[in-house]
């Protein structure tokens, strides 16, 4: 008997009716079960693993953090948006600070040397994360455009710790991407490799050289974390 044959009587012997295809069984690819820390745990494990940096935070002093992970990368110009509230916190909170607070909701073409060659990292929120796979999702907006994650050579993502989900699958489902298809929603799982690999940089191909998810817990998980 031929393969295809064989493969047929197989389905054809496994159906009650005419030859149909099983129901979808997503048990495969969603709900693994994790617990939030269990989550928080893999992903972290899996994005320090392609050298990402997570840096844990309380909810309500996430951006004494914020000020301090800009001191230590010596990051004197921040791109960043204004009606997040991730960006409008990080903004009042940075009123003061040595780090210049550059504007990215402006035409590409007027500010796109300034993006290239004098903004050392840009600043975005997060929408969540996956712990199967270390990734990071995001949804770009003209307040925060791909490329303040894209160009500059240092991107801080702000992340809270319970958006994380189990698997890409479940992200899909729980914020129903199918019903709005194409979305804008951008993966991230780690800084640029292909400058290591070509041992070239082009600006704006490439990626960020660096990393960093700040990691915002409510103030009692931020204690254990």
């Amino acid at each position: 008997m031929r393969a295809r044959d064989a493969i047929l009587k197989r389905l054809r012997d496994r159906t009650d009716g005419p030859l149909s295809a099983p129901d979808s069984d997503f048990a495969v690819v969603t709900h693994r079960g994790w617990s939030q820390e269990e989550r928080l745990a893999r992903f972290e494990r899996w994005i320090a693993s392609v050298h990402g940096e997570v840096i844990h935070a309380p909810r309500d002093t996430w951006t004494e953090t914020l000020a301090k992970v800009l001191a230590d990368k010596g990051v004197r110009r921040l791109a960043l948006g204004k009606e997040h509230p991730v960006a409008a916190e990080a903004r009042h909170a940075l009123a003061d600070a040595e780090v210049a607070l550059v504007d990215v909701d402006r035409d590409i073409e007027s500010w796109q040397r300034e993006q290239f060659e004098r903004v050392d990292a840009g600043l975005t929120s997060t929408r969540g994360a996956i712990a199967e796979t270390g990734s990071l999702w995001l949804w770009p907006t003209p307040d925060e455009p791909r490329l303040i994650s894209l160009v500059p050579p240092i991107h801080i993502a702000v992340l809270d710790a319970d958006t994380l989900e189990d698997t890409f699958f479940d992200v899909v489902q729980a914020h129903c991407w199918a019903d709005g298809m194409p979305t804008n929603a951008l993966l991230i799982s780690g800084p640029s490799k292909t400058a290591d690999i070509e041992q070239t940089l082009a600006y704006g191909v490439h990626g960020p050289r660096a990393l960093v998810v700040l990691v915002r817990h409510a103030a009692a998980a931020a204690e254990d974390a």
